[in-house]
């Protein structure tokens, strides 16, 4: 039986300041620093196999300072699978790489892209649109911000990524934790638990909490 964690990043910078950040790469806040810490304690028993972030830097730290608190002292490791740092990162000894753990990046688990909307403080943008068509813009499942993406197309592209990529893993009793985003994490969870369009719309996914599933009889169980 395989384990998948599912964890939002802690708290970012731009989370602290109420900005939009979707693809805009800014780092961990000291708040998501501890959180992500305490994240790690919540899952040191777990003996993981692979993790799986999106390319943005505050899933990455999160997944980072989590799993070095577990109890199972292997080393998770950036694997690069393109240009140089492919050939050069390579580790040539089979003890290392037996105490590794693998950890891969990937955009299709990048956060919503939030278009126009990216680095401007949720209050003003209130202010400037009205508070009924910024909660269309943040909370509807096919309405897009501003040249940005609406929630299904997020699914679009987290989905396929998780059944083939980690899925696939879970069948083969892996143990798993995911990295990512409020929204990519809400549509892969919409997925799991066979969510309908409205029921997605009131998902709350905290950040730096935890969530565990059970992979048996081809299904996901949330603990």
């Amino acid at each position: 039986m395989g384990k998948l964690v599912l964890i939002r990043h802690g708290q970012s910078v731009w989370n602290l300041k109420n900005v939009f950040t979707g693809w805009v790469d800014v780092p961990l806040s000291p708040k998501g620093i501890e959180e992500a810490i305490q994240a790690g304690k919540k899952l040191e028993t777990i003996a993981f196999d692979m993790i799986f972030t999106s390319v943005q830097i505050r899933a990455l730290e999160t997944a980072m300072i989590a799993i070095v608190q577990n109890q199972k002292s292997k080393t998770p490791i950036v694997i690069h699978e393109d240009g140089k740092m492919k050939d050069w990162a390579k580790i040539y000894s089979q003890k290392m790489q037996e105490e590794s753990i693998p950890v891969y990046q990937d955009w299709h688990l990048n956060e919503r892209y939030y278009g126009e909307l990216q680095g401007l403080n949720k209050d003003d943008t209130i202010k400037e649109y009205g508070e009924e068509q910024v909660h269309i813009w943040r909370r509807s499942y096919d309405v897009c911000p501003p040249k940005g993406e609406c929630l299904e197309d997020t699914a679009n592209r987290t989905i396929p990524f998780f059944e083939e990529r980690i899925l696939s893993q879970l069948k083969k009793g892996k143990n798993i934790m995911v990295s990512a985003h409020g929204n990519s994490l809400r549509s892969i969870v919409m997925f799991i638990e066979k969510l309908n369009q409205e029921e997605v719309l009131s998902l709350e996914i905290p950040t730096g909490q935890p969530i565990i599933y059970n992979f048996a009889d081809d299904s996901l169980t949330r603990e």
